[in-house]
């Protein structure tokens, strides 16, 4: 009989209220040596609470904390990180005009007044070579890929005698391949006795790298499962409480006129340096073109570019047949194009305003909401309670700021707001990037609903899954340039994550475009 490995982290019964929240009510929580305990739940469920509290950001107002049997206060993360916990958070805490080496040791009080360079830099590369990081302790931050960033905040974790990491959602921005690399990190880690909490959405990774599995749901554990005992089925519905639909009803694409054309367009990012290299597209009514791609390669200007937001510095945008290259947004929008940015609260919403003036922000000049160059305020609320029920939107009060909903909500107001434009382009920038999984169900069903109503959909989104599921065809950007189009039927998560690395040399037969790519 296999002997259960040591628990080295036990929380008990632990209660953390804010003000009118219970954010955690009696969790109990444990990891066991060499192990790694996937952490799930939808927004709000409260893992980044709870782990929160682990990494000494937070104190509990109620239960105990047990560190290899004995019980601690972790006052700050200095607490943590001197009894070996080191959380990895999913935007990283980096200082991009240092050095490797300078946000290594940056904070550490116990190194000494003079750093002695050549040794600590030994170090590093002791760690670096151990588990094959390549990371240059001379390089900057901001010279080093999005990859190479994670491995050195994980250098850094390390670097600091942390054997107990928390992992908050590691592989957002990594490829495919890069993601199965990582997973064998953690691997040979947990092998060497270290342990790992795991959070993250993608139920398929969660069934790939973990022992066990804890599911949050507001505010309380719902269980604690084996990976063999379980599937992702079960995991969906013990997060949500109901069966989740995994697969959605397509309808057959039926293609319709071309909606949406790139030629060679350029443009340049806020640094002044070239981010839009000519980048060619053509969408057509009824499609979801998917756009795959690593953060920070384009896709942001892009969509703003297309958007009216970015000017271009070179090519053209059409819509329907017309120029719209240098047009605003609103004359953008008035001719049929509606936009779902990537920062709902920065770009889509205005946070200190209400949900029904949030809501009428597309049509506050026209009739029925403006009446004589004013606001209708009854019809402005009506307008808005129509939109909250029809898309299930939870507003605590319709004169609440919209900064109170939470993510899911948010999101909602804001795609029910472009959708109500009846557009004939869609936009859609990591729309369900940071929603948990019912929300996010609810907005790829609306996706797929505007592409089956004749709606061209230009889909951009770092979730391969996502892209994967929803797309009919799929363009890789890699340093502002479209490397391939490929319909799905062709389409394989080894050759998109290729790409997506810039890797499209280690294709073989790639000299010759695909049909899709001779249609874009």
């Amino acid at each position: 009989m296999q002997k259960t490995p040591e628990t080295i982290v036990r929380l008990h019964h632990i209660s953390k209220y804010f003000p009118g929240v219970l954010a955690n009510d009696k969790v109990d929580f444990d990891l066991r040596k060499g192990e790694i305990h996937t952490l799930l739940g939808e927004n709000g469920a409260g893992k980044s609470t709870l782990m929160n509290i682990l990494d000494g950001l937070y104190q509990p107002d109620e239960g105990e904390i047990y560190i290899n049997g004995r019980r601690v206060r972790l006052h700050t993360p200095i607490d943590a990180m001197r009894n070996g916990i080191g959380m990895i958070h999913q935007h990283f805490m980096l200082v991009e005009t240092l050095t490797v080496l300078e946000n290594v040791i940056l904070g550490i009080k116990s190194e000494p007044f003079y750093i002695n360079k050549k040794q600590t830099a030994a170090r590093i590369l002791e760690i670096s070579d151990r588990y094959n990081f390549g990371i240059d302790p001379s390089l900057k931050i901001w010279q080093l890929s999005v990859g190479e960033q994670q491995k050195v905040e994980i250098i850094k974790t390390l670097f600091r005698g942390a054997h107990i990491l928390i992992l908050d959602e590691p592989t957002a921005v990594l490829t495919p391949q890069e993601a199965d690399a990582f997973f064998e990190i953690l691997e040979q880690m947990t092998g060497e006795g270290k342990s790992i909490i795991f959070i993250s959405h993608k139920l398929n990774e969660v069934m790939k790298i973990s022992d066990r599995i804890t599911v949050m749901r507001k505010g309380k554990v719902i269980g604690t499962v084996n990976k063999e005992d379980t599937s992702e089925e079960n995991l969906a519905e013990m997060m949500v409480g109901r069966k989740v639909l995994f697969s959605l009803d397509r309808k057959p694409m039926q293609r319709g006129e071309e909606a949406l054309k790139l030629e060679n367009v350029q443009a340049y990012n806020d640094k002044g340096i070239k981010a839009l290299k000519g980048v060619s597209l053509s969408i057509r009514g009824g499609e979801i073109f998917g756009i795959a791609g690593v953060s920070g390669n384009g896709q942001r200007i892009l969509s703003d570019a297309i958007a009216g937001l970015r000017p271009v510095s070179g090519g053209k945008i059409y819509l329907k047949g017309k120029d719209i290259t240098g047009l605003s947004p609103r004359e953008i929008t008035r001719l049929g194009l509606c936009y779902v940015p990537p920062d709902r609260l920065k770009m889509g919403l205005v946070p200190n305003l209400s949900s029904v003036e949030n809501a009428i922000l597309r049509c506050y000049t026209r009739p029925p909401v403006c009446q004589s160059c004013f606001i209708n305020y009854a019809k402005a609320t009506h307008y808005a309670e129509k939109l909250i029920e029809e898309y299930d939107i939870m507003v605590p009060r319709r004169d609440a700021p919209v900064k109170l909903l939470s993510g899911g909500n948010m999101q909602k107001l804001l795609f029910a707001r472009e959708v109500s434009e009846q557009p004939e382009v869609l936009v859609a920038v990591h729309p369900t990037r940071g929603l948990d999984i019912g929300a996010t169900e609810f907005i790829r069903k609306e996706l797929v609903k505007q592409r089956n109503n004749g709606v061209a959909v230009l889909l951009i989104s770092e979730d391969l899954d996502e892209i994967f599921m929803l797309s009919d065809r799929i363009g890789v950007i890699f340093e502002g340039e479209i490397l391939d189009v490929m319909d799905i039927e062709e389409a394989d998560f080894e050759k998109v994550g290729l790409l997506m690395a810039g890797l499209k040399e280690k294709l073989p037969n790639m000299e010759e475009a695909t049909p899709a790519a001779r249609q874009a």
